[in-house]
């Protein structure tokens, strides 16, 4: 069963503003070395799909940077491979596309000329690992029309969309919630389906002049058509917002996190041939992730390094997320931060945020 993957790069950017300023959602660093858009991809590539199309909206030039032409990813191919889908404004508006199915309705055309049986779409803001052969064969062998990927999640969680299960399966209902507290089935953004009902479901919110995928079309065809839920039982990190993209950066200090998100499968990123770290005399460091290419003569305790990152002597990295390139002098103080890429703090500075509320410095700020 050949498939076709969707990447949608830009839907959720309004809730990280700060982190987006510059970039799209999908190339927001992760992890010590990768960017959220290394998640989908792998996966997609990781299951068989080799056709990959990247929905870009505005601010992709990171994210066209990162990607390239696939090469990393295996997607550089003659035939499929890593198509970027750039962006586009609809001939009645002077804006680009609002929402998800306004960003569908562009990529008709693409969708027509592929041959693929399925089509997989995922948004950037979950970073999980998925087998999406199981997920299209619970499709077949239910019969759905639609398969949404759904979690359960017992922890706080905000901008989230709830769905209810039948026994079978079947989804019956999805609703929004701006703030969920206890278990819940939550969606994840994930979606299967042929290729031939999405593109007649596109031609059919032209019709009626849709503009919602879920609401519009999801939510009014949930009886008519048989929309099935896979449980996806494994980790899951939700990105939607400053202090969940902490939090969940600072889980994969846990082992077990680690192990259930990269496990036995590959997450592919882009290569870089840096140097391996270098650790100073009076270096400390305590459960820590730290890339390639730093220079280590503080002290670095719980907290994620990113490439190129230097502490210099006396300074004390605590509870951090470091991205790549930022610079620390000397006696500095640092405890529940996150600095962007090529951040300086000079000598003897202290900064510090809280576990709750994590201080955020913007790309290239000089302290």
């Amino acid at each position: 069963m050949k498939a076709l993957g969707i990447v949608f790069s830009n839907i959720h950017d309004t809730n990280l503003p700060e982190l987006v300023r510059m970039r799209t959602l999908a190339s927001i660093p992760f992890g010590g070395r990768y960017r959220l858009i290394d998640f989908a991809l792998s996966n997609m590539v990781n299951s068989g799909i080799d056709k990959v199309g990247v929905i870009t909206k505005r601010n992709y030039r990171s994210l066209m940077d990162h990607v390239g032409s696939g090469k990393d990813w295996d997607l550089a191919r003659k035939d499929g491979g890593l198509i970027i889908l750039p962006p586009f404004g609809d001939r009645d508006s002077d804006g680009l596309y609002n929402s998800r199915l306004e960003a569908l309705k562009s990529i008709t055309g693409f969708l027509q000329h592929t041959d693929e049986d399925y089509v997989v779409m995922t948004d950037c803001d979950n970073v999980c690992r998925i087998d999406y052969n199981k997920v299209i064969e619970f499709h077949r062998i239910n019969k759905a029309d639609i398969t949404l990927v759904y979690r359960k999640s017992s922890s706080e969680e905000d901008n989230a969309v709830t769905v209810t299960v039948t026994p079978e399966g079947r989804i019956t209902n999805l609703k929004y919630e701006s703030k969920i507290d206890g278990e819940q089935n939550v969606f994840a953004n994930i979606y299967v389906m042929k290729r031939s009902l999405l593109r007649n479901l596109i031609m059919d919110s032209l019709a009626s002049n849709y503009t919602h995928f879920t609401t519009d079309l999801l939510v009014t065809n949930l009886k008519a058509m048989r929309v099935m839920g896979f449980e996806h039982k494994g980790y899951f990190a939700a990105i939607t917002s400053l202090q969940s993209y902490y939090e969940r950066n600072m889980d994969l200090l846990d082992e077990k996190h680690r192990h259930e998100l990269f496990g036995d499968r590959s997450v592919f990123t882009k290569i870089r041939d840096s140097v391996p770290t270098k650790y100073g005399a009076c270096a400390v460091v305590k459960n820590s992730l730290i890339a390639d290419g730093c220079l280590i003569e503080g002290t670095v305790e719980n907290s994620v390094i990113f490439r190129g990152v230097k502490v210099a002597r006396g300074s004390v990295v605590k509870n951090c997320i470091l991205m790549q390139n930022t610079v620390l002098g000397e006696n500095v103080t640092m405890n529940c931060m996150i600095t962007d890429k090529d951040v300086v703090v000079r000598d003897m500075r202290v900064l510090s945020g809280s576990e709750n509320h994590p201080f955020y410095v913007p790309k290239g700020t000089m302290i």
